[in-house]
């Protein structure tokens, strides 16, 4: 069907339900560790199709409760373990057979006068119907759901919503439709732009992730939505990415908002952008540098978030009202931070640094070289000659950098019409040895932030870019010519980290990703390249690249 001037393509099933472990649907009523569990309930959307879900809700039903709802395409019997994902921070044994992957625990709350839903979206599983994902028709789908849970007559009427990643990004989509029983949301790491969070980093495709996120959303017995051939027929930012993208800005329920340091490539930069955003009068902002399932099913945090839902949906007065607007972890090392309370983000207080980079000395300095050098490397990584460009700062004394950076390049191409450019910055101890952090929920190696461009994609969306976060079109390509200098302005996602007197940053230029792993292990990655021969950068005289970076 056509939907504002794009059509969305469905491909078959890729796998029956039975085969992820769903067993064909039927309602029952069961009575366990003091719950009563209600599965395989029909519940009728607005144009007469019906999704499947599985109710968990005290054994006193003396008491109206709370309904929090895990909206997800994976399953609502929870086929996901995360023991396939070694390195996770969660096994099976953090949570109860109850919980759906991602989302709540029923075994958590519903003894704490809280009912859960587990859902199946349409077309997904044993539910009727096409399945569309991040779309407004599934945004619609749940709005519907809200509504039923606040008008069941267990509920109490206050919805709350809760996850992590699609779980998450659901909430973004649902909660600027403004459901009348909607009371709060939690959005735990969800991207809101699809395009440039997620597809195309800086304009450069993501080839292992997306794909891979298909067979999660695979099962079946009608039809899903084929994204795959959906982003090979629209490489520029158009209506149909504009329908995959949230407006966090009108939402205005109550919102806790939880994002990590650590997410560079996935749920970072859309989770801090959604709250930026939010019109929402009570909304807080938890940001932290550990593993994101791990941080969800922490028992001092389930108890921070009961206080939240304790608050707007029961009306309970907690220490909620009393918590620091922006709650941050600024990284140290390996799962060691300090905690920073703000009043907002991105902080008011932040100087934005300049910091040059001297292609002659390998250095980043706070004064533009004198003299125009180059720094060269090979663009794909082969051959003779350096694979990368670095730059090194010294810090003098001890430095909290939090917020976003830039990277403003003159950079060149001799073989090519265009050049995909990643950014990692680093930091270094005082001997020079890497201080890693956690990265992309499993891996132990990972950088301080990371940015992409690709050349062509550099014209910037003057509305949406600030000084210090340029914001790219993507409306057209720009090619190059051999030879031709161009400027780049590369957003480099947030970060918070602080840096002794005689640490140093290392600021990494190549022409692949930054961070390698082998092809079977969970990671962004960006192989569909344009890149050919030598990139140049230029540093110092009239092309004064450089580093902006957010001194606290």
């Amino acid at each position: 069907m056509a939907k504002k001037g794009y059509q969305y393509r469905f491909r078959e099933p890729g796998a029956s339900p039975e085969k992820g472990g769903s067993p064909k649907p039927r309602y029952r009523k069961e009575i366990e560790n003091g719950m009563i569990i209600e599965r395989d309930v029909k519940v009728p959307m607005r144009d007469g199709v019906s999704i499947l879900v599985d109710v968990f809700r005290p054994e006193d039903e003396s008491k109206a409760v709370p309904p929090l709802i895990a909206w997800s395409p994976y399953g609502k019997h929870s086929p996901t373990k995360y023991e396939y994902f070694p390195g996770c921070g969660v096994t099976s044994k953090d949570v109860s057979p109850y919980a759906a992957f991602e989302g709540p625990d029923p075994a958590y709350w519903v003894p704490r006068g809280y009912a859960v839903i587990n859902v199946d979206t349409r077309g997904t599983w044993h539910c009727k119907g096409a399945a569309t994902f991040i779309s407004p028709e599934e945004a619609q789908d749940f709005y519907d759901l809200i509504e039923w849970a606040g008008t069941q007559p267990w509920s109490n009427g206050k919805v709350g919503l809760t996850g992590v990643s699609y779980l998450a990004i659901a909430q973004w989509r649902v909660a600027e439709l403004r459901p009348p029983h909607l009371a709060a949301i939690n959005p735990w790491e969800g991207w809101t732009d699809t395009y440039r969070e997620i597809v195309r980093h800086g304009g450069i495709p993501e080839t292992w992730f997306w794909p891979f996120l298909q067979q999660f959303m695979a099962f079946s017995t009608t039809q899903v939505e084929d994204l795959l051939s959906e982003t090979k027929e629209h490489p520029l930012f158009d209506a149909f990415w504009e329908s995959k993208s949230a407006h966090p800005e009108r939402i205005t329920v109550p919102a806790f908002v939880v994002a990590s340091w650590t997410d560079q490539a996935m749920h970072l930069r859309g989770t801090l952008e959604g709250f930026k955003k939010l019109s929402s009068k009570e909304k807080w902002l938890d940001v932290h540098g550990r593993r994101k399932w791990a941080y969800y099913y922490d028992p001092e945090n389930k108890k921070r978030l009961q206080e939240f839902f304790d608050h707007f949906l029961k009306g309970i007065k907690t220490s909620v009202t009393k918590w620091p607007k922006v709650r941050l972890e600024v990284r140290e090392r390996f799962f060691v931070g300090k905690i920073r309370e703000e009043d907002e983000w991105p902080i008011a207080k932040t100087r934005y640094t300049k910091l040059y980079l001297n292609a002659e000395e390998a250095k980043l300095g706070r004064e533009p070289a004198p003299k125009e050098r180059v720094a060269s490397y090979n663009s794909l990584g082969g051959g003779p000659g350096a694979h990368r460009a670095t730059f090194v700062y010294t810090f003098k004394e001890p430095t909290d950098l939090i917020g976003y950076m830039k990277a403003r390049l003159f950079m060149s191409t001799d073989e090519s019409d265009d050049m995909d450019v990643f950014v990692g910055i680093w930091k270094l101890d005082a001997q020079g040895n890497v201080v890693y952090f956690p990265h992309y929920q499993i891996h132990n190696d990972g950088p301080v932030a990371l940015g992409w461009i690709r050349a062509s994609h550099r014209e910037m969306d003057e509305i949406s870019s600030r000084e210090f976060q340029p914001v790219l079109a993507h409306r057209r390509e720009l090619k190059l010519s051999p030879g031709e200098i161009v400027e780049l302005n590369i957003e480099i996602w947030p970060s918070a980290t602080h840096f002794e007197g005689g640490e140093q940053l290392l600021m990494i230029v190549q022409g692949t990703d930054i961070n390698k792993y082998p092809k079977h292990v969970l990671y962004a990655r960006h192989e569909d390249s344009v890149n050919r021969g030598k990139h140049n950068i230029y540093t110092g005289g009239v092309r004064a690249s450089y580093l902006l970076v957010p001194v606290v």
